[in-house]
């Protein structure tokens, strides 16, 4: 059943209703009274008779025929609104201002009872302004003739039939409606119509799909493509304002073609459970966390996808997986050097020994010079592993960065050939810092050589090193430094640069930008490594054809009135010492304890081996054996190196004691200083490494 809401109110439009016709209607009156006068005129009496004639014809015409015409209009819309009367979709017929005429019986039940049977009431409900939202309805489908648009949790749909007539048909988003209980107009379907704000997959961006939701919404048809995109979408997504492309065109990453995925989504399988894709041929990484959901729009089932940017989150998980990864090859490093320290400090040691038989004119020199050449070799390759692990043995003494740098120009010099210019600018430094010179020295190299290999054609390389007072903490690349006294070094140079996508990844183990076989890629992460053991942050910064710079902190501490930790060259060229004393050597690799064992004993030690921590325990059970020093190896099977030091020196409070280690001393540092009188000599160590640590603690 059709009803009118207000039959007093019906308006038939501007030129139909009353403000139209009143004008008229006083025109006619006022030409009727001039007729009257001219009929009374003895000169123009057949004028006045047509005069009369014309102003009874204006009247009639200004209030009869626009009437009819508007009723006329009025019942051809009445028609094609009982044609919807048995549609469980509210429908209405308004006017061109929004005035609700006619409404059917699906459209009473829906309106409260505290409403009126308008649409602007029906509206109300859901949205503050419904006269705005059936303003831009109306205008649309003058437009187009047709307009659909979401307001609120509604699907309204306008279409003009006539002149100045309407028909409004109200869904709610989300109902399962089939084409029998929602018959379509008798016309032509709404999404078949080019409307104002529907993409209809070409036209326009959609302004109708939730525009103002700050979450990003797609609409997708069975095929694949897309309906609509809200603003937001749009903007993650960057798509233009034409034909959107096929979903599966935009994204990868669930394990199998995106397009079986949609088909399970249009099966009701695997809705509501959220899935992290890639953003397919995009500029940079872009992870979407896509939800989908089912609807029906007049009979057509539809997926909505909500739509996530995850690339942050995906970051911070691809960087705990790279910690964890990292953290296992470091283990794996540090064990992997471990045994090689014990190897080649047997094979450094024997070939000591080798040396001692051997001057330079016997034939066999110049082989010997090359095993221990190349052992040395090796023991750095060690150490690299050991920096990138930071397990790296680490001899931190006071380092004056002023003269360190004068001392390595020359070498760096060398280092980069002709073709590059070196700068070095050193300010005044009233600080210095704690760290191994020797390792201080490599991160140098290791950042001069490949800023060296960043300018085949030849360029500039620029260090500079001055202090600096951070009074707050300073945040740069996830890193956080907290505020105090710094010594900075900078390494700059003007070669090709690192592009942005690789620029995160220069610090990782095996990874280099260099061409094959060209780099190990494990420079920067030696240099990382040193760098954070010494206490200190690498940062480094780039772009493409401008050069790279890398920027070191290191925490700079009051210089010493006197420093001794910095041995000079008359005491590196010393020669190696002699002495007496009772040695109780524990080392349970035994090309090791053999070669420690005789380098001792050719100086003039006397030296009692042991295989492990219970054997000397064994032995030092006799009362009547005098032991001066003990040299044990801090990781053994069974009792560690402290452990059974601690339990011998219960009884030998006295015995001062010498660590040796192919891990790194900080791992020792703590049962160390439980340990009174005893030093750390790492591995791999030289035939004079070993014996002069050994007459040091000896005349202590």
């Amino acid at each position: 059943m059709v009803v009118a809401t207000d039959p007093a109110k019906e308006r038939y439009g501007a030129q139909a209703g009353p403000a139209g016709r009143w004008p008229l209607f006083l025109a006619g009156i006022a030409a009727l009274t001039a007729s009257g006068i001219a009929a009374r005129a003895e000169v123009l009496p057949m004028l006045g008779l047509g005069a009369v004639f014309g102003a009874v014809v204006v009247a009639v015409g200004a209030g009869v025929i626009p009437a009819a015409a508007a009723w006329l209009s009025t019942w051809r819309a009445a028609r094609a609104l009982a044609g919807f009367d048995a549609d469980p979709s509210p429908h209405a017929l308004t006017g061109g201002d929004g005035a609700t005429l006619l409404v059917t019986s699906a459209f009473l039940r829906a309106v409260t009872a505290d409403r009126a049977a308008t649409v602007a009431d029906l509206l109300a409900v859901h949205v503050a302004v419904p006269e705005a939202a059936m303003a831009r309805l109306l205008t649309d489908a003058r437009t187009a003739g047709a307009a659909r648009r979401l307001v609120g949790p509604l699907a309204v749909t306008v279409r003009q039939l006539g002149r100045d007539r309407f028909l409004w048909r109200i869904e709610t988003v989300g109902s399962t409606q089939d084409g029998a209980g929602a018959p379509s107009f008798p016309e032509k379907s709404p999404q078949a119509v080019p409307q104002a704000g529907n993409a209809g997959g070409a036209d326009r961006p959609a302004e109708g799909l939730a525009e103002a939701i700050p979450a990003a919404l797609v609409k997708i048809a069975r095929d694949g493509t897309i309906r609509e995109a809200n603003g937001a979408a749009r903007a993650l997504l960057e798509l233009g304002d034409g034909s959107f492309p096929m979903f599966h065109d935009l994204t990868e990453g669930v394990g199998r073609p995106v397009s079986e995925w949609l088909a399970d989504a249009f099966e009701g399988r695997g809705l509501n459970k959220p899935e992290v894709m890639r953003r397919t041929a995009h500029a940079r990484d872009l992870y979407l966390q896509v939800t989908l959901g089912r609807v029906v729009e007049d009979g057509e089932v539809l997926i909505i996808a909500i739509l996530h940017d995850a690339t942050e989150v995906k970051s911070l998980e691809a960087q705990f997986v790279q910690s964890q990864k990292m953290q296992a090859i470091g283990q794996l490093a540090g064990g992997v050097a471990h045994d090689f320290n014990n190897l080649l400090t047997a094979i450094s040691g024997h070939c000591d020994l080798l040396l001692l038989r051997h001057d330079a004119s016997d034939p066999d020199y110049a082989d010997l010079t090359q095993i221990s050449h190349n052992a040395n070799r090796a023991a750095s390759l060690v150490g690299q592993l050991l920096a990138f692990s930071r397990k790296q043995t680490m001899k931190a003494q006071n380092l004056d960065l002023a003269d360190t740098m004068a001392d390595l120009t020359h070498l760096l010099n060398r280092l980069v050939g002709e073709k590059v210019r070196l700068d070095l600018d050193v300010r005044p430094l009233k600080r210095v810092i704690r760290a191994d010179r020797r390792q201080f020295e490599q991160v140098v190299m290791n950042l001069v050589v490949n800023a060296r290999d960043a300018m085949p054609g030849g360029g500039s390389i620029r260090i500079e090193v001055h202090e600096k007072t951070l009074e707050t903490t300073l945040v740069r690349d996830r890193a956080e430094v907290p505020h105090g006294e710094y010594l900075v070094v900078t390494v700059a140079d003007t070669g090709a640069g690192i592009d942005a996508d690789a620029l995160p990844k220069i610090f990782e183990p095996f990874y280099t930008t260099k061409k094959t076989g060209e780099g190990t890629g494990l420079g920067l992460s030696t240099a990382y490594g040193i760098v954070k053991q010494s206490g200190g942050f690498i940062f480094a910064e780039s772009r493409p054809g401008e050069g790279t710079c890398f920027t070191l902190y290191f925490p700079a501490v009051a210089r010493p009135l006197a420093s001794g930790d910095t041995p000079g060259p008359a005491a590196s060229r010393a020669r190696v010492p002699t002495g007496d004393g009772v040695v109780l050597l524990v080392e349970d690799e035994a090309p090791v304890r053999a070669f420690a064992a005789r380098a001792l004993r050719l100086r003039g030690y006397t030296v009692i081996e042991a295989a492990d921590a219970e054997e000397a325990l064994a032995r030092l059970e006799d009362p009547g054996l005098e032991v001066d020093l003990f040299v044990t190896d801090v990781i053994m099977p069974g009792m560690d190196g402290p452990s059974w030091v601690k339990k011998a020196l219960e009884k030998r409070p006295e015995t001062r004691v010498v660590f040796v280690s192919g891990y790194a001393e900080e791992n020792l540092a703590e049962n160390q200083a439980r340990v009174p009188n005893s030093v750390f000599l790492p591995k791999p160590f030289s035939l004079s490494d070993l014996t002069t640590i050994v007459h040091r603690q000896l005349a202590a």
